[in-house]
């Protein structure tokens, strides 16, 4: 059906803003860049991409009568974090199943950044001893039987909203958002750079941009060291949203296109790569990075630009997915 039929709790300012990274674009000496920034999309806890998915699953939510949101992700998720503040927001609770996903030694990590703010919004959040992994979690089943055992209703909520059958429909919605803002702008963005794990961001965008047919690509640069299993993921997830929005033909293979060679050997972990982009982006721009997800897909975006991988003709646009209240667990790598 349409996507403006499916209901939808309202979370967002509304369009996030786009802008031109004109400083960066000239230090690259390539194509012109701009930035589409979720991370400044709401007013709920430094906003990020998943708030505009949550907006969805929310909606269900309600519908279904559920008390008490149940998610999961790394001890440093930005998805939890925002799962939290969407609840705050609902009136519902948050269950946030936090699994040591990222082997990283600062001695900070579990009480910062995006934990910290997650625990000031009032959600339970449950510390777990667990590898990284998109995939179905025992913990996080534990969690919601835990609510049924104390009799609450749990809305199951998987890692970055994204294995979900919404979880496409929120950045499906980007795709038309960009395009308003195009015609408004008086420019077309060629490239789309945005950064996968989960898969539903990069998913929701490929099927809502096959709706257009406009000679676009869209550049999923890979954050999970677990390449195959994300391809996959953006896949399913692609193929599922553009059927449940109507896009009435089959995705082609061309139009699902995951990059490596950013992500480093392991998730959330930082690179050089990843510090050199983070540091390029602030003191160009202003603009901040993450070092889990946004550092690792402009460092993408440099090398694509300055090989000219991406022509010196084409306009980019950057998805900013949000995500710098991580950074105070990674304070030593930039010291």
């Amino acid at each position: 059906m349409p996507l403006d039929d499916f209901p939808r709790y309202p979370l967002l300012f509304g369009p996030s803003p786009v802008h031109p990274l004109e400083r960066l674009s000239d230090h690259l000496g390539g194509a012109r860049v701009w930035a589409k920034r979720e991370d400044c999309n709401s007013g709920l806890a430094f906003g990020g991409n998943k708030t505009r998915k949550l907006e969805y699953l929310v909606a269900d939510a309600l519908a279904r009568g559920a008390d008490t949101l149940v998610t999961i992700g790394g001890v440093q998720s930005n998805h939890t974090r925002q799962v939290a503040a969407a609840a705050a927001k609902a009136g519902l609770k948050a269950v946030l199943v936090q699994e040591s996903w990222v082997d990283w030694p600062d001695p900070v990590n579990d009480k910062v950044g995006n934990i910290l703010l997650s625990r000031i919004m009032g959600a339970d959040v449950r510390l777990v001893q667990a590898g990284f992994g998109i995939g179905f979690k025992e913990s996080w089943q534990q969690a919601l039987d835990d609510v049924r055992a104390a009799g609450g209703t749990p809305y199951a909520i998987p890692a970055g909203a994204s294995d979900h059958p919404l979880g496409g429909l929120g950045f499906a919605g980007w795709a038309e958002e960009v395009r308003r803002q195009e015609e408004e702008l008086g420019v077309f963005f060629d490239t789309i750079v945005v950064c996968s794990v989960t898969g539903s961001t990069q998913a929701g965008m490929i099927a809502g941009f096959a709706g257009q047919d406009r000679p676009r690509r869209v550049l999923g640069i890979d954050a999970s060291a677990k390449p195959a299993e994300t391809r996959a993921q953006v896949e399913k997830i692609a193929r599922a949203t553009a059927e449940l929005v109507g896009l009435g033909r089959d995705l082609r293979d061309d139009e699902i296109t995951l990059l490596e060679g950013w992500a480093g050997d392991v998730y959330g972990v930082p690179v050089p790569s990843t510090v050199d982009a983070i540091r390029l982006t602030g003191r160009l721009e202003g603009v901040i990075l993450d070092p889990v997800y946004e550092g690792k897909s402009m460092a993408g975006l440099v090398d694509l630009v300055r090989s000219g991988e991406i022509p010196r003709d084409s306009t980019v646009l950057y998805a900013h997915l949000g995500g710098q209240p991580a950074l105070n667990a990674y304070s030593g790598v930039f010291r």
